[in-house]
C-alpha cells in the first residue's frame, strides 16, 4: 500500500516530462517552418550592423518599445538616433516591412526598425577590426601621379628608310669610270661614285661659249637664255660655273654621294649607256637605324608615338643605344597576336647593322596626372570593373569603376574614385562575394512591393494544403475574420518568394493573402505550422458523419 503514493508521483512526472517533450518538438518543428534568412543577412560579418539596422536585435526591440510609448511610426524622425524611420521589420523574415511599431506576427518579439540609410547602402558590408586582422584586409589610399609604362620586347635592326638618297642620270650617256663597284660598300659625303660623259651637253655649252664671246651690247639676255638651256640638258650649277670660269667644253662630269651610308642599290657599269632619269645608286644612311618590335597585342596600349626607348645588342656588349617609338604600324600579326612598333635608334658609329637582334625597354613617362590605386586591388568580373571601397567604422562597399592602363604595379582610375579615398587591396574577393549577396536578398525583398498583384491589404489565416500546382495552389482554409470568411477550400496564387523548402500536400500553413480583382487571391508568404488537431469545428463535423453511419 505504500508503493502506491510512490507509483502514482512517478506516473504523473513521466506524463509532465512527456509533454514538455512534445511541447518542444512541436515548438522547433514550428520554428523550421518559418523562413530564415541567409547567413549573409542574418548578420554583418563581425557582428557589426548594416546599414540603418540597429546594433543588435535586443536594442531594436527596446527602440521599438520606445517608439510605442512616444507614438512614433514609419516616416517620423527618431529624436535619440536623429534618424529617419523608414518602416520595422522582423529580422527573422526580413521580406515583410510594416509602417508602425508592434510585436512581430511571426515570432515572440518586438518588430525592429530600419533607419534611412540602410536601404541606400544595399550591397555595403561591415567588419569588425578583429575579423578584419584574421582575413588580414589591407586597404591602400587612391593617389595622384604620373605612370610610367614600362614594356619589354625584342626585334631587329633594319635600314631607315627615311635616311635614304637616290642618285640617277640627268641626261643620256654612257658610264666611263666607275669608282663604288659593289652594294653595301660605304661612302662618305661626297665621295666620287662615277664619271659619265655626256654627248648632248657640248651642243649646249659651245652655244653659251659663242654668245659669251661676241661683240656688242645688250648681250646678257642672250647668255642668261644659254645658261637657262644648259640647266636644261641637266647641268648642275656647279658644271655651269666650270664651265664659265674655264671657257671650255665639259661634256664630263663626276657624280658624288650626297650623303653617307652605304650603297644599298648598284644598277651601274663601266661601259653601259644611261638614259636620263635612270637610277645608277641608292644609298641609305647609317646615323639612326629603326628598330622592329613585335609588342604583344595587349601591351599596345602601353606604347605611343614618341616615347623613348632603350635598346641593347649582343653584338655590341655593353653599349646602350637610345631613341623613341616613331609609329605603333596598324597592322596585327595573325599568328602572334603582336603588333609592330617601330623605334627609330641613334647609331653612333654605325655599330648597328640591319637584322642585327636587340632588345629594348620602353619607359614612358606621361605629362599628364592620374588617379592610381595597387593593381591587386581592382576586381575584374567580366562585365564590369570593381574596387572595394574602405569607409569609416568599418563599412566596405564595392564601386564600379573605369580602368585605364595598368604597369607596375598600379592601375589607371579614368572614373569613380577621387583622390584620398581608400580601397582594399586584399580579401577584397571575400568582401566583394559579401556584397553581392547583401545586394541581391535586399532585391528580393523589394520584390513583392514591385508586384502589381500583391499590393492592397492583407489578410492573414491558416489551413491545410490540398494540392500545389505550377502557378497555384489548393488551401483548405479555415475561417478569415478579416474579410468575413467561412472555412472553405478555394486556389491562391503562389507567393513571389517561392514556397518554404520540404512543403507537400496535408502540411498545415500559416499563410498572409491579398484579394485579387482578376484570378485567384494572391499569397504574399507562407510558413509551414507544426502539426496539431483539427480544428474544433470540423472535428465535430467529422463526429457527426460518423455517427450518421
Amino acid at each position: 500500500m505504500k508503493k502506491k503514493p510512490l507509483l502514482i508521483a512517478i506516473g504523473v512526472l513521466t506524463l509532465a516530462l512527456g509533454g514538455f517533450g512534445i511541447y518542444q518538438f512541436g515548438k522547433s518543428q514550428g520554428m523550421a517552418g518559418m523562413p530564415m534568412p541567409e547567413s549573409s543577412s542574418a548578420a554583418p560579418a563581425g557582428g557589426a550592423p548594416t546599414g540603418g539596422l540597429p546594433q543588435s536585435v535586443a536594442e531594436g526591440e527596446e527602440a521599438t518599445r520606445r517608439h510605442v510609448k512616444s507614438g512614433l511610426k514609419a516616416g517620423d524622425m527618431d529624436p535619440v538616433t536623429g534618424q529617419k524611420i523608414l518602416y520595422y521589420h522582423d529580422p527573422m523574415v526580413p521580406g515583410n516591412k510594416f509602417d508602425a511599431p508592434a510585436k512581430s506576427p511571426f515570432m515572440d518579439m518586438m518588430l525592429v526598425p530600419v533607419y534611412a540609410g540602410g536601404e541606400a547602402d544595399e550591397g555595403k558590408v561591415t567588419v569588425s577590426p578583429r575579423v578584419q586582422q584574421n582575413l588580414g584586409v589591407r586597404t591602400a589610399e587612391v593617389v595622384e601621379g604620373t605612370l610610367s609604362p614600362q614594356v619589354s620586347s625584342v626585334g631587329s635592326i633594319a635600314f631607315n628608310e627615311r635616311d635614304q638618297v637616290v642618285v640617277q642620270a640627268r641626261a643620256i650617256g654612257y658610264v666611263e669610270r666607275l669608282h663604288v663597284r659593289a652594294t653595301l660598300d660605304p661612302v662618305r659625303a661626297g665621295q666620287p661614285l662615277a664619271e659619265l660623259y655626256v654627248p648632248d651637253w657640248i651642243a649646249a655649252q659651245e652655244e653659251f661659249l659663242s654668245v659669251r664671246r661676241m661683240q656688242g651690247t645688250d648681250l646678257g639676255v642672250l647668255v642668261d637664255g644659254a645658261r637657262q638651256r644648259m640647266r636644261q640638258v641637266g647641268m648642275s650649277d656647279a658644271l655651269i660655273r666650270q664651265v664659265e670660269e674655264t671657257g671650255k667644253t665639259q661634256p664630263r662630269f663626276t657624280l658624288t654621294a650626297p650623303i653617307g651610308g652605304v650603297v644599298v642599290e648598284l644598277m651601274a657599269r663601266e661601259g653601259m649607256t644611261v638614259s636620263s632619269g635612270a637610277t645608277l645608286f641608292r644609298i641609305n644612311g647609317l646615323g639612326t637605324v629603326w628598330a622592329n618590335a613585335e609588342v604583344p597585342e595587349s601591351q599596345a596600349a602601353l606604347l605611343r608615338a614618341g616615347a623613348k626607348v632603350q635598346a641593347q645588342s649582343p653584338a655590341v656588349p655593353g653599349t646602350t643605344f637610345s631613341g623613341r617609338v616613331q609609329a605603333i604600324l596598324p597592322e596585327v600579326n595573325q599568328a602572334t597576336r603582336t603588333l609592330k612598333a617601330r623605334m627609330e635608334l641613334s647609331n653612333p658609329g654605325g655599330r648597328l647593322a640591319p637584322g642585327m637582334f636587340v632588345s629594348m625597354n620602353f619607359m614612358d613617362t606621361r605629362p599628364e596626372k592620374a588617379l592610381l590605386v595597387p593593381s591587386e586591388a581592382v576586381i575584374q568580373t567580366g562585365k564590369r570593373t570593381v574596387v572595394m571601397l574602405a569607409e569609416d567604422n568599418g563599412h566596405f562597399r564595392p564601386v564600379e569603376v573605369r580602368a585605364g592602363i595598368e604597369t607596375g604595379g598600379q592601375t589607371e582610375i579614368k572614373q569613380g574614385l577621387q583622390a584620398g579615398q581608400r580601397v582594399v587591396s586584399s580579401s577584397q574577393f571575400l568582401i566583394d562575394s559579401e556584397a553581392s549577396l547583401r545586394g541581391l536578398e535586399a532585391r528580393l525583398n523589394d520584390v513583392p512591393a514591385k508586384k502589381a498583384e500583391i499590393e492592397g491589404p492583407r489578410n492573414d489565416g491558416e489551413g491545410k494544403v490540398v494540392a500545389i500546382g505550377r502557378d497555384t495552389m489548393t488551401i483548405a482554409h479555415d475561417a478569415i475574420p478579416s474579410l468575413k470568411w467561412k472555412a472553405m477550400t478555394m486556389d491562391f496564387k503562389l507567393p513571389p518568394k517561392g514556397l518554404p523548402r520540404g512543403m507537400t500536400e496535408g502540411d498545415r500553413i500559416s499563410f498572409t493573402f491579398v484579394e485579387s480583382k482578376d484570378g485567384p487571391p494572391a499569397l504574399v508568404w507562407v510558413t509551414l505550422l507544426a502539426s496539431k488537431p483539427a480544428p474544433a469545428a470540423a472535428a465535430s463535423t467529422a463526429s457527426a458523419s460518423g455517427s450518421g453511419k
